[in-house]
């Protein structure tokens, strides 16, 4: 599902200039149906009450499922774009870091729906998302 030669390395450097290096999202792995990546709680990340901010958690879920899509349909001449995103915030942090996991639930023709689970060191729940994307064709 996931087009060989997708890695970490080439997926970090297309995300620079962009929300995902502002942030420090760091994509740490690419399987066969998903895609990885960490993200620090930090002053950058979190909330006035020092909690990682739901919106940072989202912001990364975003750039799972979206990379995610995107990485499967550009070889066909498509593009992946959001259409609806859910996120149930489970757990909060104040230091660290959280991975997110964004794994397929549909792959179609015109959309994918992509869950994204987000936890801490623990591997603790922090957020559950989903993400709808709509697949157009490139103009």
């Amino acid at each position: 599902m996931i087009p060989e030669g997708v890695t970490p390395a080439g997926l970090n450097e297309f995300s620079k200039g962009c929300m995902v290096e502002h942030i420090d999202i760091v994509f740490t792995e690419v399987g066969k149906d998903y895609i990885k990546a960490e993200m620090p709680v930090s002053h950058k990340t979190t909330q006035p009450f020092g909690l990682l901010h739901g919106g940072a958690s989202v912001v990364l879920a975003e750039t799972l499922g979206s990379v995610a899509a995107g990485v499967i349909v550009t070889p066909l001449g498509k593009m992946a774009v959001g259409l609806e995103i859910s996120a149930n915030h489970i757990k909060g942090k104040k230091e660290g870091k959280v991975t997110g996991i964004a794994k397929p639930v549909h792959i179609g023709r015109s959309t994918h729906l992509w869950e994204i689970r987000i936890t801490d060191e623990k591997e603790e729940l922090i957020c559950l998302s989903k993400i709808t994307m709509a697949i157009l064709d490139k103009k």
